[in-house]
């Protein structure tokens, strides 16, 4: 099993910026790729960008693109997503998940099978 844990969550001003981190542990070899989702309410969470944990081949939705960018250094295991420009509508909880066991060339939610426990961002106007 692979554990993970977000952190970089917090309180910003519009405009702008946070790198959230995403630190792997356990099985990391059995990793495909690592992504961020956001949840805001009770809604299901919602992609944001993915990378593949050996090539480090990144995809990004297009809410984000341009604004977020999704790194790896996997010597320490971790996932970083350096958010800039941030926005009110912005403000969620963030989540990041490993796929793993898994070679796919599109991922769905549901290939992402370890998730972290959350941090929350908080975008004030």
């Amino acid at each position: 099993q692979v554990q993970l844990v977000e952190s970089g969550g917090g309180l910003v001003q519009a405009g702008g910026s946070l790198r959230l981190s995403c630190a792997a542990s356990g099985q990391t070899f059995s990793i495909y790729a690592v992504g961020w989702f956001r949840r805001t309410g009770g809604e299901e969470p919602i992609f944001l960008a993915s990378i593949t944990w050996s090539s480090g081949s990144a995809e990004y939705a297009d809410s984000v693109k341009g604004r977020f960018t999704i790194s790896r250094d996997n010597a320490n295991n971790t996932i970083y997503l350096q958010m800039n420009s941030l926005k009110p509508e912005d403000t969620a909880v963030y989540y990041c998940a490993a796929a793993t066991w898994i070679t796919k060339a599109t991922l769905t939610r549901k290939d992402y099978d370890s998730w972290g426990q959350g941090t929350r961002v908080t975008v004030s106007s």
